[in-house]
């Protein structure tokens, strides 16, 4: 059965490539449902493009373009796990066209925007020291949020303004953080010990590495984080829905308004590739044309003569 085959997959995605578990239960659905479909005992190498075109057919009809792509994305890294183990000679997803998706422009801040929202925190909100601090080191470092909450105290150094961040397939990068973060970060130290102490006084063990705690001591989720950007955006009367990762989009568009070249942002972002980053980080063209007015001789009429 070619589900006999999923232990080593599931093995090669998490410990090889660094999957998360979400990840690696999203291919292996994928791939299986794949496999109801055109028939689990069929001989792999004899999968054609005809197969997988009759099994896109049947996704066309009930899922959307994304949701498509998602699913031949999961099959091409399967197909491509058997070649590598010898398994199938060919991959019957070659020249198989996906979906064309829509790009989507990220959603951005201007940089006063930036700093309504992170001067927002205020004594009346019961974790505003985590929750300025939160806010203060995405934008200082354009970490996705994943990468924030799973961040340890032990991965912060301070004497050098620097961070240590794991992302995306367990690839570690040191990014630096500015002086506001820091200072927001020591202004939360106070808070996060007394969270600690009050676990250990309700009986728990004590999460003592994580940088960021919820009320309960415990370390703070994705989640959280995103609902606190969130309501702390629409009190700053900011007109559109913020994320995390719209900060995160911002503190990379602000560093190339200001003349950081493409390769630099690349790699405080964590991209691979550098495709990724420069559909990431498009400029707003108000900005662009700011720029042109100013460089370009003839940009305001007829030169002087």
């Amino acid at each position: 059965m070619n589900t006999d085959h999923f232990p080593a997959f599931v093995d090669w995605l998490r410990v090889e490539r660094g999957y998360s578990p979400h990840t690696v239960d999203g291919y292996t659905r994928d791939v299986t449902e794949f496999f109801a479909c055109v028939g689990d005992e069929i001989d792999l190498p004899l999968l054609t493009r005809e197969h997988i075109r009759t099994y896109l057919t049947s996704l066309y009809n009930t899922n959307s373009s994304a949701t498509v792509a998602r699913k031949m994305s999961a099959l091409r890294t399967f197909f491509r796990f058997l070649i590598r183990e010898g398994v199938m000679p060919h991959d019957p997803l070659a020249g198989v066209a996906g979906p064309k998706l829509a790009r989507s422009i990220p959603v951005f801040l201007t940089v006063d925007e930036v700093f309504s929202l992170l001067e927002e925190p205020g004594r009346q909100d019961s974790f505003y020291l985590r929750d300025r601090a939160v806010m203060e080191l995405i934008y200082s470092t354009g970490m996705r949020v994943s990468e924030l909450v799973s961040r340890n105290i032990d991965d912060l150094d301070f004497s050098g303004g620097m961070v240590r961040v794991k992302g995306k397939g367990s690839k570690e990068r040191i990014v630096p953080f500015g002086n506001a973060a820091a200072d927001a970060l020591k202004g939360w130290f106070s808070q996060r010990d007394q969270l600690i102490v009050d676990r250990i006084k309700r009986g728990h063990e004590a999460e003592r590495e994580a940088l960021f705690l919820n009320s309960r001591g415990t370390r703070l989720t994705s989640r959280s984080v995103e609902r606190l950007v969130a309501g702390y955006a629409v009190r700053a009367g900011i007109g559109v829905r913020v994320t995390p990762h719209a900060l995160r989009h911002s503190f990379a568009t602000h560093l190339l308004e200001m003349g950081l070249d493409m390769r630099s942002v690349q790699e405080l972002l964590g991209h691979v590739s550098l495709s990724t980053t420069q559909k990431y980080t498009h400029l707003n063209m108000d900005h662009l044309t700011r720029v042109y007015d100013k460089a370009h001789p003839q940009a305001k009429g007829e030169s002087q003569k």
